[in-house]
Parts: structure tokens; C-alpha cells; sequence
């Protein structure tokens, strides 16, 4: 009988512990939806649901992903940790970090000596700096792009088994690069706007570069892309400035495209739900649903609906029909069949109203945005767990919604011993939320 106890102990302590990883930019295909569906904790502080805090050797605006019992995140160092005292270009490196998960210690680091010249800290680039792509694994190892310093492929226990070249260029505007890798199959796909105004396969197994196809419309490109599966066939599907790409991941050429979002930037990624493709932006840029696959132009079938403006940086959420994102305090919601607003609620409170960018300290330079609510400016996107969305601003702070027909605010949090720069799209796995800031990265659980 003790033994049979015992048993069940330990088969139940096996389910509770059990979770779905998150091994790329916003979860499972890009979605930014918990794939275990477990209740993750709507209140956290210093104090509270606060399972450990990580001090983070340099800052950085890339997203944590989770495999297994380990997170992954990349920061830089040695170069404009301190915009008052930039120091050398010369001494910039960037790091890839894991980080054990039931403790928070760090298991081992990677640094990777940047390629010069590389871009000069200031304007628009200081809003993200050196370390915005987000790394990407298949279980077995973990990739990471650092822009013009290359493609780095590490085993999970950190060892370097190859690395790539993507292009020595810069973007023209000085914004920097931020596309984070996604991975199909066995191929490694690279979205290098700035570096090279293309998008790079390499083999996973030994680095070897597969395909490479330049087109300037990758240019001024800093969203990633997803995959569309329609009728048994796989696209990688990426917003470029004007139109949606449908594009054949084993060989890099287009076989589809279609009007997209106006303007001659995109700054956030489409999503793909039920074989439709949704892509939003401000500024005049409007939104978009299109119905992913067939062949040449596909404007005038695929075409589901154009809408007014959406989010500008962060990437909405899709949620049981319907699409939610927060833009400059305000929480929207559209019907995704039909682009219909379902509201458009300005969250309650003074503080709501501070805006997102106050200081320009950069995060870099470990100072907050000033104000403690939501504004244009805010980098993260939005994701969601158990019917709740979670929405961090740059100046720290996190608002749940439940998700509905109506809106209903549950919760703001904040840790208060961390004023820096919060611009990267936490993780979800297991019932357990990642937060990083240019400080630290966080474990939220119960």
C-alpha cells in the first residue's frame, strides 16, 4: 500500500511539473499563446510570486525562450551599457545565457566578439540596441543571430558548433536589426533586412548556407516571420513594407504575394490563424487579413478585409476569433473574421496616461521611460495564458486582461527595485511567466 502511495506521489509530481517549451520569438509559431493553457499568476511584485531574479551581465531587448529546464536570453556588454560613457566600439560583445529554470543560476555564458564597424549607440537604434534578436532552438540546440557579427549555433550545454555570415550592411536609417530566426524543418531561416536585404537558410546540422534570396523589399523589415500550412503545404510568411510574402521554405523563392500594410517600414510580425495571415501598424499603415497560399498576386482573391491602424511595433494576439493589442493606452479588440472593432477601451487611471517613452535614456544606459503606463513607443507584444492577456510597457509595468466581448482589466504589475528599460515580449511555459528587463530576467510562478 506504501508503495502504491508512493507511486502516485511521484507520477503526480510528475504531471504538475510537466510544460509546453517556448523556443522562439512570441511561443509556438509566433502566436504568442501558451501552448499548456496552465493559469500562470495575474498579480506578481518583489515580493510576491517571484520565484527568482536573474542579474543580467548587459542590457538587451531580445525575448527569453524556454527549453526544458532551461531559458535562453542574449544581452551585450562593453559598449553603451552607459550612454553618458559609451566607451569603445571596440570592446562590444554580445552574449547568449543560459539560465536553469527551477533556480535561476546561471549554467553557462557565451560571449561573441561584435563585427566592426558596427552601428554607433544613439537615436532611433539606442531604443533597442545590440541584442534584439530573439534565439530560436529545436530542443537539441539553440540558435541565435547577432546581425552583422553572424549566425551561431550552440549545443545546449554551450558549445559552439558552427556559425554564418548574413551581410556586413547597416541599415540606412541607423534603426539597427531585430528579425529573430525561426526554424523549419532542418533549416535555420534568417530574416537579414539590414545586413543584406535578404533572408538566408543555413543547415542546422552543420551550417552549411542552403539558400539565399535578395530583394529589396526586405529592406526596413525589422518584423519575423511565421508559417502558413494550407493544403498540405508549408509557407514562410513574412509583412514586408506594402505587401504579405508567401514564401517556399526549402528554396527561398516567392510564390505568392499580396497587398499588405501601407507605408515604407514594418515594424511588427504578421500572425497566421486557420490558414489566415493578419498584419497590422500605425501611422497610416492600417491592418490586413489575408488568406495564406496560391500562386503570383494574390490581392484581389486572398484579400479578407483592410482596416484603420493597428499596433505599430508590438504584434496583436489572436484569442477565439477575435484580435487584441494595446497601442498608446488603448486595448482594442476586432472581430478576425470580419475587422469589425469590438472595443476600444483607454485603460483607467492616471498612470495609464503617462505615456511609454518619458526618458530617452535608452536600454542601454538601464534608465526607465519615465510615466508608468502604456504608450506608442512600447517594443513588447502582447501573449497570452489560461484566456488572459499580458501586456508589459517599456516603463516596467504589466496589465492583465481577461479576454472577452468586454473589457475587463484585472491587475497591474510592477517590480519596483527595477526602473530600467522592459522591451522584450515575456515567455510562457509550465504556468510560469519570463520577464526580462535590461537588468534582469524574472521568473513569474506560483
Amino acid at each position: 500500500m506504501q508503495l502504491k502511495s508512493f507511486s502516485l506521489l511521484v507520477m503526480l509530481t510528475f504531471v504538475g511539473t510537466a510544460h509546453a517549451d517556448w523556443t522562439r520569438f512570441r511561443g509556438p509559431n509566433g502566436s504568442g499563446i501558451a501552448p499548456d493553457n496552465q493559469p500562470v499568476p495575474t498579480t506578481w511584485s518583489d515580493t510576491e510570486n517571484l520565484k527568482w531574479k536573474f542579474a543580467l551581465p548587459g542590457p538587451g531587448s531580445s525575448s527569453p525562450i524556454v527549453v526544458g529546464n532551461k531559458v535562453f536570453i542574449t544581452c551585450w556588454s562593453g559598449y553603451a551599457t552607459d550612454p553618458q560613457n559609451p566607451g569603445s566600439l571596440e570592446d562590444l560583445k554580445r552574449h547568449l545565457i543560459c539560465v536553469d529554470r527551477a533556480t535561476g543560476k546561471e549554467l553557462w555564458n557565451r560571449a561573441i566578439k561584435a563585427k566592426l564597424p558596427e552601428g554607433r549607440y544613439g537615436g532611433m537604434f539606442a531604443q533597442h540596441g545590440y541584442a534584439s534578436h530573439t534565439p530560436v532552438s529545436d530542443g537539441k540546440n539553440v540558435y541565435v543571430h547577432f546581425g552583422k557579427s553572424g549566425v551561431f549555433a550552440f549545443d545546449l550545454d554551450g558549445k559552439q558548433l558552427w556559425q554564418g555570415d548574413v551581410g556586413d550592411g547597416l541599415n540606412a536609417r541607423n534603426w539597427g536589426s531585430s528579425s529573430s530566426p525561426i526554424l523549419h524543418n532542418n533549416l535555420l531561416i534568417v530574416t537579414a533586412s539590414a545586413e543584406s536585404q535578404a533572408m538566408v537558410a543555413f543547415d542546422t546540422g552543420n551550417g552549411r548556407e542552403v539558400w539565399r534570396q535578395v530583394a529589396g523589399g526586405f529592406d526596413n523589415t525589422w518584423g519575423s516571420p511565421v508559417v502558413a500550412s494550407v493544403d498540405g503545404r508549408d509557407d514562410i510568411v513574412l509583412s514586408v513594407p506594402g505587401e504579405i510574402w508567401g514564401i517556399n521554405p526549402e528554396t527561398g523563392k516567392l510564390r505568392w504575394f499580396s497587398a499588405g500594410l501601407r507605408g515604407d517600414s514594418v515594424c511588427g510580425s504578421a500572425i497566421v490563424q486557420d490558414g489566415v495571415v493578419y498584419a497590422m501598424a500605425d501611422r497610416g499603415g492600417g491592418s490586413v487579413a489575408v488568406k495564406a497560399g496560391g500562386k503570383g498576386d494574390v490581392s484581389q482573391s486572398h484579400v479578407i478585409w483592410t482596416g484603420g491602424n493597428g499596433s505599430r511595433i508590438p504584434t496583436p494576439v489572436f484569442w477565439q476569433g477575435r484580435l487584441y493589442w494595446i497601442s498608446g493606452s488603448l486595448v482594442n479588440c476586432r472581430d478576425a473574421k470580419t475587422g469589425q472593432e469590438i472595443y476600444s477601451e483607454r485603460l483607467p487611471g492616471d498612470e495609464a496616461l503617462a505615456g511609454g517613452q518619458g526618458g530617452q535614456s535608452g536600454p542601454g544606459g538601464f534608465g526607465g521611460r519615465g510615466g508608468g503606463g502604456f504608450g506608442a513607443g512600447d517594443y513588447a507584444s502582447p501573449v497570452v495564458a489560461n484566456g488572459h492577456l499580458y501586456q508589459v510597457s517599456r516603463s516596467g509595468q504589466t496589465v492583465v486582461i481577461k479576454l472577452g466581448e468586454k473589457f475587463e482589466l484585472i491587475a497591474r504589475n510592477r517590480f519596483t527595485s527595477d526602473s530600467s528599460d522592459f522591451s522584450a515580449t515575456p515567455a510562457i511555459s509550465g504556468g510560469q511567466l519570463f520577464l526580462r528587463s535590461a537588468r534582469n530576467l524574472y521568473c513569474v510562478g506560483k
